[in-house]
């Protein structure tokens, strides 16, 4: 505190010292022999009044809240707008108070007036700008120092003076550019703080080979987000990389709510999708700042990511509730977690532990409940179906129930798109967690004041997590194959997981702000928008050509057949749900509620746990598909999805997915 006293000291001397210096040159630089002696005179009149009035001035446009080593063009604009106001001080003091019916004559005059203007401008802002010089010529010498990797840097301009600048800062080391490369073709031959932009994506073979016979073997390629996009040909580019045997590496964290920018290896993942939703990031903070946030299941691959988010966008306080050691030892162990200001914890439990889920939750007094923990793999549910309910169902219960009576203002469940018209127990547990949600919303929406919201957010399959396909066939492509796909015409949906997240407290803030103040219908069920489904056989095909082989030539695709409780086509909402507009927000659709029926749910919970208790499976199908509309129908999508045979000619296979249903 002393530090930063001393220092905005200094700042004011050196303001006010210029002040005099700007006065005094203005001056010398107008006035000769006896104008000049007269003025000066009277300056020991003049200052102390005048200085008075530049420091409030000086404050007033926060020119002491900036550190000089950042000074930028925001400060420049506050410099001239103080400098205008005092010039106008002073033509009010010299037409007003002086002028010449009253002293004879102007004591400054326009001309010097003017001058007087600029000069305070350049001694204000001139210094700044040569201190921040300073600084950036010592960091930028000793980063030259230590950097030791020659970089060709890819890119669009806005993308690439980010990373410049974290280059030069320090943030991202190591890194020694001589070169950018711009999609943009108007780019080509300009400057970008220093280092040249020497062509575009197609230029690069010839740009690294004049490099390295200028004795600048360039040793890293280096890809900013806009080098990604689908309009940028990144295939093309990884191919090209490739073929010179240089790494590719991808730039991380350019506005996405992390400490800065940062290097990751380039994956696959990173160029399947479509482009993602801009996440509204202002919404998110104010939603999630100072807040206290539960998450179960938070050493998954989906919980995990809310835990990073929800330190990212500002949370006091979250609490990781997880049933593996490993995960939760992993989750808190994270880089940003450790270097977070959130006060962050965990705990061992498992959610279909009723007493201690309540215990833990209440104990911690969570404004938001995030409810992740779940069993997803649908073969093993098909196989372990009591598994499936104990955590899907009577858990889900346990932790909406625990938040509502720990009284935190939203409880936001997890869900999948395969809760629609479900054919599997992954899809129809998670159903039925949904109407236990709803009905607990229905029930806290008669009560006064601000009670529990609870809702659910449906997607689909996220890249990244666990039991993603992805993973799968980077495995067998690295065997040499084959890629096994389960059906020729089988589509999903695909998000990453950063993006899902943000979706899913996206979802949340509006059912904790519009949807509790509207007062008339409020959104149970939030779907976030994943854009055209992605047909399997298509997105094997793509994986074996960025590996470099030839898909049927090199690495055989072979059809396996679908399993058990699986579908071809995935949707988003079922046909009797009403929908609901969300104005403003993008990305995230809504329906309203369904089912409310308290007395009837508490039925088929009793008639499932009894189901469960004497591993009944058709006592539980019995209650799942009076519950849940359309389970019945699940026989004939399974064979449906098993009367295709486990292989056929590629040229079957339609030329597009067919668009999302909802």
């Amino acid at each position: 505190m002393q530090q930063r006293l001393a220092k905005t000291a200094v700042m004011v001397a050196h303001d006010l010292a210029a002040t005099v210096a700007a006065v005094v040159l203005t001056f010398l630089f107008r006035f000769q022999g006896a104008m000049l002696a007269e003025r000066l005179h009277a300056l020991p009149l003049l200052l102390p009044p005048f200085l008075v009035v530049a420091g409030l001035v000086y404050a007033r446009f926060r020119l002491y809240r900036t550190k000089w080593r950042f000074a930028s063009l925001p400060d420049l604009a506050g410099i001239v707008r103080a400098a205008s106001v005092l010039a106008l001080v002073l033509l009010v003091v010299d037409w007003v108070l002086v002028s010449s019916d009253l002293y004879g004559f102007y004591f400054f005059g326009k001309i010097a007036i003017l001058l007087y203007w600029v000069l305070q401008i350049f001694l204000l802002g001139g210094t700044r700008a040569a201190f921040r010089y300073l600084k950036y010529s010592r960091s930028r010498q000793s980063n030259a120092r230590a950097a030791t990797v020659p970089t060709l840097l890819l890119g669009r301009g806005s993308d690439i003076d980010v990373l410049l600048r974290a280059i030069e800062a320090g943030s991202v080391k190591k890194l020694a550019p001589r070169g950018i490369l711009s999609p943009r073709g108007n780019e080509a031959g300009q400057y970008m703080r220093g280092v040249p932009v020497l062509g575009g994506f197609a230029d690069l073979e010839r740009v690294v080979m004049d490099l390295g016979a200028r004795g600048e073997p360039i040793r890293r390629l280096v890809a900013a987000p806009s080098a990604l996009a689908p309009e940028s040909a990144p295939d093309d580019l990884i191919a090209r990389a490739r073929r010179l045997g240089l790494p590719l590496a991808r730039v991380v964290g350019l506005g996405e709510g992390t400490q800065g920018p940062e290097l990751a290896p380039l994956e696959i993942e990173d160029l399947l999708l479509r482009p993602t939703v801009a996440i509204d990031r202002p919404r998110l903070e104010g939603f999630l700042a100072g807040r206290r946030v539960v998450v179960t299941g938070g050493g998954g691959s989906i919980g995990s990511e809310i835990c990073l988010r929800a330190v990212a966008f500002g949370a006091a306080a979250v609490l990781v509730l997880e049933s593996s050691e490993p995960a939760l030892h992993g989750i808190l162990s994270h880089p940003a977690i450790l270097g977070s200001a959130a006060e962050v914890t965990g705990v061992i439990a498992d959610i279909r532990d009723r007493e201690r889920t309540f215990a833990v939750i209440a104990a911690f007094r969570p404004d938001y409940v995030m409810h992740a923990a779940a069993l997803k793999q649908v073969p093993f549910l098909e196989r372990d179906w009591q598994e499936g309910i104990k955590t899907n169902v009577f858990g889900s219960l346990n932790v909406a129930e625990a938040a509502v009576a720990a009284r935190a203002r939203a409880l936001v469940m997890i869900s999948t798109d395969k809760a629609i018209e479900p054919v599997s127990q992954l899809g129809v547990t998670k159903r039925f967690a949904e109407m236990i949600a709803q009905s607990l919303d229905a029930g806290q929406a008669a009560l006064p004041g601000h009670p529990t919201r609870l809702i659910a957010v449906r997607f689909g399959n996220v890249l990244g997590s666990a039991g993603s396909v992805v993973p799968v066939f980077k495995a067998q492509i690295a065997r040499g194959g084959p890629v096994t796909v389960t059906h020729p015409d089988m589509v999903r949906y695909f998000m990453t997981v950063r993006e899902a997240c943000d979706l899913v407290l996206t979802a949340a803030s509006h059912a904790d702000g519009e949807a509790r103040a509207d007062g008339g219908d409020r959104a149970a069920v939030y779907v976030l928008k994943m854009g055209q489904p992605v047909r399997i056989a298509e997105l094997a095909e793509r994986m074996i050509r960025l590996a470099g082989f030839e898909p049927g030539a090199e690495i055989e695709i072979a059809f396996t057949g679908a399993r058990p409780g699986e579908r071809l086509n995935e949707i988003l909402f079922a046909r009797e749900e009403p929908r609901i507009g969300l104005p403003g927000i993008e990305g995230v659709m809504a329906a309203q509620p369904i089912f409310a029926d308290r007395p009837r749910l508490d039925a088929w919970l009793a008639r499932l746990r009894d189901a469960v208790a004497a591993g009944d499976r058709a006592a539980a199908d019995r209650v799942f598909e009076e519950a849940v509309p359309h389970f019945g129908e699940r026989g004939a999508a399974r064979a449906e999805a098993s009367a295709v045979p486990a292989s056929r000619p590629e040229a079957m296979i339609p030329a597009a997915a067919p668009a999302a249903l909802g």
